[in-house]
């Protein structure tokens, strides 16, 4: 289990990261996200000990990383934006080189090197300089080295940038079988990447975590569509009834090939209410007061909108709006 407590870092009076605190279970992919400057790259740094926090800690399986860094940055395989590779080495060479600073010797090297190489499909660049290979085959050398020693925490930077669609479904089935035996956080530009792996999703803003959310339920979202001939006027004590309607909004943009009682609705639910139970009892009392219900939608909430509305918001602060 991976644990960060109240961490704070800053860069002389810019504030970087303010007080984020959250913890990841072994099997889960957790999706880092936010705009540029949010913090998340200051976060992975703090996370695999390269930077130490102003204040606040990081613990794996509960022991503090600054107890023994060494031995905590051995369990652990990390692949930043930007991979800083030898150019000049051989693919073989520098996968060698990875396992000996990963204090992998032995049988146990030729054996984790092997393994790497099978399962990122760098087989056909073994003798390859770095500096010849494509960007796809640089990112798959990259998580070759991120992936020796079979890590307990694997944080992968834009994992799949320049890989074709074939490889990066290669690299997803990579990355859930890593899962299954370690915490591993994914930081990426591409909701579908996250929408494809992860379990969960951890948004920034401005330093701070914004949004700590299981990602199915965070989907789901608050909000249903209700379509029925019943006017505001006739429908307002049904929603005032009903403690878990929130808040109701007539919608003025309509289908073109609606009725000319065709009334739609978008109503806002209680963070603790079922969709499911609302949305039944809805239909029961739009019937029980004369109505007929042409549709009642759940409507799901979109990631990619979810992550612009909290950089939306954190411009207005920056702003002073």
């Amino acid at each position: 289990m991976l644990k960060a407590d109240s961490l704070v870092r800053s860069y002389g009076d810019f504030r970087a990261v303010d007080d984020v605190s959250f913890t990841i279970e072994p099997g889960q992919i957790v999706g880092l996200l936010g705009h540029n400057g949010a913090g998340k790259t200051t976060i992975m740094k703090m996370l695999t000990g390269y930077l130490e926090p102003d204040s606040g800690s990081v613990s794996l399986d509960g022991t503090p990383i600054e107890d023994d860094l060494n031995q905590f940055q051995s369990s652990l395989g990390y692949l930043p934006e930007s991979l800083p590779v030898y150019q000049e080495m051989s693919v073989l060479d520098y996968l060698d080189y990875s396992a000996d600073l990963k204090g992998i010797t032995g049988d146990d090297k030729l054996s984790e090197v092997k393994r790497v190489i099978h399962e990122t499909g760098i087989q056909e660049k073994l003798e390859s300089p770095i500096s010849e290979l494509s960007r796809g085959y640089k990112q798959r050398v990259g998580v070759a080295q991120a992936i020796l020693g079979k890590p307990k925490l694997l944080i992968l930077d834009e994992p799949t940038n320049g890989l074709d669609p074939s490889q990066t479904e290669q690299m997803r089935k990579l990355i859930r079988d890593i899962s299954k035996k370690a915490t591993v956080i994914l930081s990426t530009h591409i909701m579908q990447e996250v929408d494809a792996l992860c379990d969960r999703v951890l948004i920034l803003k401005s330093g701070r975590l914004a949004v700590d959310a299981d990602l199915e339920e965070l989907r789901k979202g608050r909000e249903v569509l209700l379509a029925t001939d019943l006017s505001t006027e006739k429908l307002a004590p049904v929603f005032q009834e009903m403690k878990e309607i929130e808040s109701s909004q007539e919608e003025v943009s309509l289908p073109p090939d609606r009725p000319d009682d065709y009334f739609l609705y978008r109503l806002t639910l209680d963070s603790e209410a079922s969709r499911h139970l609302v949305g039944a009892t809805l239909i029961a009392k739009v019937v029980e007061a004369g109505g007929r219900v042409f549709e009642l939608k759940l409507v799901s909430r979109d990631l990619e909108a979810l992550v612009r509305q909290v950089g939306a918001a954190e411009e207005k602060e920056v702003a002073g709006v």
